[in-house]
This record gives structure tokens, C-alpha cells and sequence, in this order.
């Protein structure tokens, strides 16, 4: 019976278990399968344009099949780099195939399933093999061929392979390289909040450098559905960098595994003893003095060979990596897309009046980056009176279901939404009103739920910058309802006064034949208020945007203020003209000393700032210190900004005690620190 039973045993291959389990992968429904190619393939598209820094351009087209009413043909078509005939093979027909999967930096795809995937669910529900272009720049002709997947040996199956002078379908020009693939499926196309259409709207917020084009056609060829989001920035996301392992990222059996397979210092350099050759040049973060540290305290030798640690030891070793200080691994193996492109890439998707966004600066869990992003866009179009639409991202691409379940969300919901403006019905669920928030995690390992990709799985030190970053956009949106409710009643006020006043004055010194009063003092006992008034506008002869603000003193006794603006302050872009001088408080945070201002005075506070392009800024909050309030800025919390001077003096403090520069984060040489945001304690709230 045990020998009948050991001979009926054999190995499956990846692919036929993938092709048993294509739900595992996001084929699981009809409309749901469509959205799942297309995201293959935009994903592809993106990363391979951006590693060669070319600005993308993505044709997604959906055709009806004549006689066949859930079939569609996926196309996609892109101008990256190409790909090579010799590798064409391998990149579509082998599941677990791909340049990523043993690398530590920021990239949309990894395990090397996505697109192969694809070409198996393509093969499996219609038979069909998947039609590959492919046209690198340095190749007179591109190369055609058909793809399928033999799931047994996971390779793949090529038919019809030919050179051509590839043409584009729509513009008649040559094509100087890209990839376009076509593939035949069982699938259906609908619009909706999880739908084709709405995975592009949201791919393309996230991507404001790319452009994406999209059409359905029917069985006759007839366009009865079409969309474009063209790029708004020629600015390319920051190239990311690979960077090796972190010793407080590590489990046992992966550290195991490194061990056996430590090759030993080659000869020349036998003045490094094994053990700490392995640790210095197998992990980040580590100097040849925190080696020697770390190999004391875990009891070891220097002389000892990686592979002949036994199970205690390594044991002891990995222990011994939380006990010693080291700095984080270096954060340049992320790409976040930054608070001006998320509020440019929003405000072409969705009409509004107010967007408030935040960069988090970057963390580290389990020895990973990670960086928090999120945007939060108020009143225009939005339904005021359903849930605010929530906009997940991991890594630049837009998940679409199980949003229930995914972290991101579960981040959103910890806040309290009505201290901030929105009808939030007992604290929990999604907040009501006109809004939608943008949450974007850029990680160098994204922990999702499942191998689709569709929620990311819990983890504290996440939760946490989320739930930061919520809180943070949360403030900037109750300051801009508490602010624009003070101006306009504010304003209602100063307009009644000043038409109304002047004519019942004008009309009782006719009558009475008086001289004429000055009305200045009697409409400052009237309004009896701090004002400030603020405009941002770009100039065309300096390139540079100018932002003004404009204090009166409505009240009967004289008021002394220091006024404080925030400002896109990061590399490259500075305060250019600023007559007033003043100093800068904290990263992002300029402020200026008012003289006394007298009952009835006025000043103005003018700068301008210089390396943006137009529209990059449009909005800014302004802050005071002083007695009393003034409507249009908001009163300083001191207490956060204590704390973010502290945090910037830590990160000093840390450059300082670091042994080798090459072994901080890059971004703490080029910043002012890891400045604590605003929203670092949430203080009485």
C-alpha cells in the first residue's frame, strides 16, 4: 500500500498550479480577469520605461470578439525599451521568471507571474496563444511571434515567428521600440468603480508622468468607449537604487541560508576574517567595527567560517543584531511620488476645490523602507452625502478589491473624521462627505494578503505612519474649513459694513449738512478683528510663483504677531525674493516678525519661491503667534513644533555619530533631517 501510494506521487509545476488555482492570481470573475490582464500589463509597461528613463506612453484597447459574447482581445501597447527575441520566451512563458524577485528596491512587479499569467489564463479559457510585438531601438525590424505555455515544463511554446517593419495601427509611424501583446480571454468589460476604466483613472493620478490612452471596440470595430489622461509632468520618478539585506529585517531560516552559502573572502584579502567579511559585505548598515561588536557579543570568533555556526549560534547572532545599534538601510531603494505630483496627478482626475497632501519621510519595518503618502481632495464634484471615495496604492499601482480588509484602509478608519469636517457616524467605517483620499505605500517588500495583490497584510509600524499621515491631511482640511468659514462671514461682515455704513453717513450729512466723518476708526470698532488675506500666483519673468499675505489690524488696540507660511521647501527648489528676511522655523516652515501694527493698519508679507513650474503650488497655510486670533491663519501649535526640532536635531545627531558616511540613509545627507510632520502627536485631539 506505502509503495502504491509513494508511486502515485509526483511534482506539480508551478504553472499547473497556477492554472488550478488562476483565482490565486486575480482570474477568478469575468470583469474582474480583464482588469487583472490590463494591470499586468500597464505594470510591466511602467517599470521598464521608468528603468530606462523614458517618459511612458500606454495603449490599453479591449475588442469584442464577433460571435462570442465574454471573450474579449486585450491589447496593450507601450514605448519602452523593448525586449530582446532571446528573452521574449522566458518573460512570457515562464511563471517565476523576472529580474526583480532577488532584489531590495521599490518596483510595481516581483515574483516574475504577472504577465505569464496572463498568456496561461489567455491559453486556458479560449485556447488561443498570445500574439507578442517587440522592437528594441538598436534593430532595424521588430519581431513577431505567437506565445503559449506548456504548464507542465513552465516554458513556453513559441509558433509563427517572424521580423517585421512594425507600423503603428493609429499614428501609420515606424515604431522605434516598444512591446505590444495581445491576448484573447474570457472576459467582460464594464464600467464602474471596479472596472478597466477606473484602474487606468487611478493608475494614471499615481503616474502623472505617463500618458495612457484607452479604447473598447465593438465587434465591427467601431469605438463606443474611449478615454485619455494625458502626462502633466515630464518629471520621471527618482531612479531607485538596490540595496542589500538588513541584519533587523532577518528570520532564522533565512539567515540559516545565507550562512551555508557565505563564500569566503577570495585571496588578497585574507586581513578580513570570514566570519566578519560575511556580515560586513552580506548586509547594509554594518561597519567593520559594528562587526566586531556584533561577533563579540554573540560569543563567536573572527576565525570562525560562516557555514560552521551551529543552530544555537546562529541563534545567538541573530539575537545580537537588535542589541546593537546600526543605522537604517539606505532609503534610495524607494520612489515616492511627492506632494506636488500627487496633487497634480488628483486635480486632473477629480474636480475639487481643496487638496491637502503629505509625504511621510521614510521608515523602516523589520529591517524594509517604507514610505506613506496620502492625499486628501475636498468639495467640488464629490457627492456629499455618500461615503468618500478611497484611492489605494502599493508601489505606484491602484488596488482595486478587498478594500475592507487592507491595511490602508484600516489606517483611514483609526481617525476620528468629524473633529476634521466629514460626517464620521460613531467613529468607524469609512467617513461621509465630498471627498476622496489618496493612500500610497512605496515599499521595498509590500506585504499583500494574497499572491493577487489586492490588500496589504497588517503591520504595526505601518498602521502607524498611516494613521500619522491621516491625521496630518486631516488638520490641513479642518484648517481650511475653519479658515474659509471665518473669511466668509468675516468678508459678509466687512462688506455690510463698508456699503452700508458710507451710505447712511452720506445720507445723514446731506440731511443734516455736516462735514464729512472719518469712517475708518468707526468701521474698526465694528469689525473689531484680526484679518488676513492671502493670494498665491505665478510670474512669468521670474519663473516663480509669489506668495502674499496681506494683515489688517480691524481692531482698537495696537496687535504685534509673528506670521508663519509653509512653502514647498526640497531639493532644488528656494525662496528666491524675500524682502521681509525673516527665518525659517522648521523644514517647510518660514516665519517673519510683524511690527506693531496700530488700530486700523495694515502690511503685507510678500516671497517668492523659484525651481517650480507653474501650478506646482497653488495653496499654503499661514500660522500665527501673538494674543488674541486672526482670521484666515491658524493659532501655532508649539508643542508640535518643539517636537519637530527635536526629531531634526536627532537626525544631526545621528550624522554625527555615524562612523562612515556611506553607511547612512542618502536622504539624510541631503535633507535637514528626519523632521517630525505636523501631525507627529495628535496633542489634545
Amino acid at each position: 500500500m506505502a509503495r502504491r501510494t509513494s508511486s502515485s506521487m509526483q511534482q506539480a509545476s508551478i504553472s499547473e498550479f497556477f492554472e488550478k488555482n488562476k483565482h490565486f492570481l486575480g482570474f477568478d470573475t469575468l470583469p474582474r480577469s480583464i482588469i487583472t490582464a490590463v494591470k499586468e500589463g500597464v505594470d510591466n509597461a511602467l517599470d521598464a520605461a521608468e528603468e530606462h528613463r523614458i517618459l511612458p506612453e500606454i495603449r490599453i484597447e479591449l475588442h469584442r470578439v464577433a460571435g462570442n459574447k465574454d471573450e474579449l482581445i486585450m491589447v496593450c501597447q507601450d514605448n519602452g525599451p523593448g525586449i530582446p527575441s532571446s528573452a521574449i520566451d522566458k518573460a512570457f512563458g515562464s511563471l517565476l521568471f523576472g529580474s526583480r524577485f532577488h532584489t531590495i528596491r521599490q518596483t510595481r512587479g516581483q515574483q516574475g507571474i504577472g504577465i505569464t499569467g496572463v498568456v496561461m489564463y489567455s491559453q486556458l479559457t479560449t485556447g488561443k496563444p498570445t500574439r507578442v510585438t517587440s522592437k528594441v531601438a538598436d534593430e532595424a525590424t521588430a519581431v513577431r511571434l505567437n506565445i503559449g505555455l506548456d504548464t507542465k515544463k513552465n516554458k513556453a511554446i513559441k509558433t509563427k515567428q517572424e521580423r517585421i517593419h512594425w507600423v503603428d495601427e493609429l499614428t501609420q509611424q515606424p515604431i522605434e521600440h516598444g512591446v505590444r501583446v495581445e491576448a484573447r480571454m474570457k472576459a467582460k468589460y464594464q464600467r464602474g468603480r471596479q472596472s478597466v476604466y477606473q484602474y487606468l483613472k487611478m493608475t494614471s493620478i499615481v503616474n502623472p508622468h505617463a500618458s495612457i490612452d484607452f479604447r473598447v471596440l465593438d465587434e465591427e470595430g467601431v469605438v463606443v468607449d474611449e478615454a485619455s489622461w494625458p502626462r502633466v509632468t515630464d518629471h520621471l520618478p527618482r531612479p531607485v537604487k538596490e540595496i542589500k539585506p538588513h541584519p533587523l529585517g532577518l528570520e532564522i531560516g533565512t539567515l540559516q541560508r545565507l550562512l551555508r552559502e557565505a563564500k569566503t573572502p577570495s585571496e588578497g584579502e585574507g586581513v578580513r576574517t570570514p566570519l566578519r567579511f560575511f556580515l560586513r559585505h552580506t548586509f547594509s548598515g554594518l561597519s567593520n567595527t559594528r562587526c566586531e561588536q556584533i561577533i563579540t557579543m554573540a560569543g563567536l570568533t573572527s576565525q570562525r567560517r560562516p557555514g560552521s555556526l551551529k543552530p544555537d549560534e546562529v541563534n545567538e547572532l541573530l539575537a545580537t543584531f537588535s542589541k546593537v545599534r546600526m543605522p537604517g538601510p539606505a532609503t534610495d531603494c524607494l520612489s515616492p511620488i511627492e506632494d506636488l505630483l500627487i496633487k497634480k496627478g488628483l486635480a486632473k482626475a477629480i474636480d475639487s476645490r481643496f487638496v491637502s497632501t503629505v509625504t511621510r519621510e521614510p521608515r523602516v519595518t523589520n529591517g524594509n523602507p517604507f514610505q506613506v503618502e496620502v492625499g486628501l481632495i475636498f468639495g467640488g464634484d464629490l457627492p456629499g452625502d455618500q461615503p468618500i471615495q478611497v484611492l489605494r496604492f502599493a508601489n505606484r499601482v491602484p488596488l482595486m478589491y478587498q478594500q475592507g480588509g487592507c491595511l490602508l484602509t484600516k489606517g483611514l478608519e483609526s481617525v476620528d473624521w468629524k473633529r476634521y469636517g466629514l460626517d464620521h457616524p460613531g467613529g468607524r467605517g469609512i467617513p461621509k462627505g465630498p471627498a476622496a483620499v489618496l493612500i500610497h505605500l512605496a515599499s521595498t517588500n509590500v506585504q499583500f494578503t494574497s499572491e493577487a495583490k489586492e490588500a496589504l497584510a497588517d503591520n504595526e509600524d505601518v498602521f502607524d505612519e498611516i494613521r500619522l499621515a491621516m491625521l496630518e491631511v486631516g488638520r490641513g482640511l479642518r484648517n481650511h474649513l475653519k479658515k474659509s468659514a471665518q473669511k466668509k462671514k468675516a468678508q459678509e461682515k466687512f462688506e455690510l459694513v463698508n456699503i452700508i455704513l458710507p451710505e447712511i453717513h452720506d445720507k445723514v450729512i446731506s440731511i443734516l449738512g455736516n462735514e464729512p466723518v472719518e469712517l475708518a476708526p468707526v468701521i474698526t470698532q465694528i469689525m473689531n478683528a484680526v484679518f488676513c488675506e492671502d493670494s498665491i500666483e505665478w510670474e512669468k519673468e521670474t519663473q516663480s510663483t509669489r506668495a502674499t499675505m496681506e494683515v489688517y489690524n480691524y481692531t482698537a488696540r495696537p496687535r504685534a504677531y509673528t506670521v508663519l507660511s509653509t512653502w514647498p521647501e526640497r531639493e532644488g527648489v528656494e525662496i528666491i525674493d524675500n524682502p521681509r528676511g525673516g527665518r525659517r522655523e522648521a523644514k517647510g516652515l518660514w516665519s517673519w516678525k510683524l511690527d506693531t501694527l496700530e488700530p486700523g493698519q495694515s502690511t503685507t508679507i510678500s516671497f517668492a519661491v523659484g525651481g517650480l513650474a507653474k501650478g506646482d503650488w497653488t495653496e499654503f497655510d499661514i500660522f500665527f503667534r501673538g494674543a488674541g486670533d486672526m482670521i484666515g491663519a491658524t493659532k501655532l501649535d508649539e508643542a508640535i513644533l518643539a517636537e519637530m526640532l527635536r526629531e531634526e536635531q536627532a537626525a544631526i545627531e545621528v550624522l554625527e555619530s555615524v562612523e562612515s558616511p556611506l553607511e547612512l540613509a542618502p536622504e539624510s545627507l541631503d535633507d535637514p533631517g528626519d523632521i517630525m510632520s505636523w501631525s507627529e502627536q495628535e496633542g489634545d485631539e
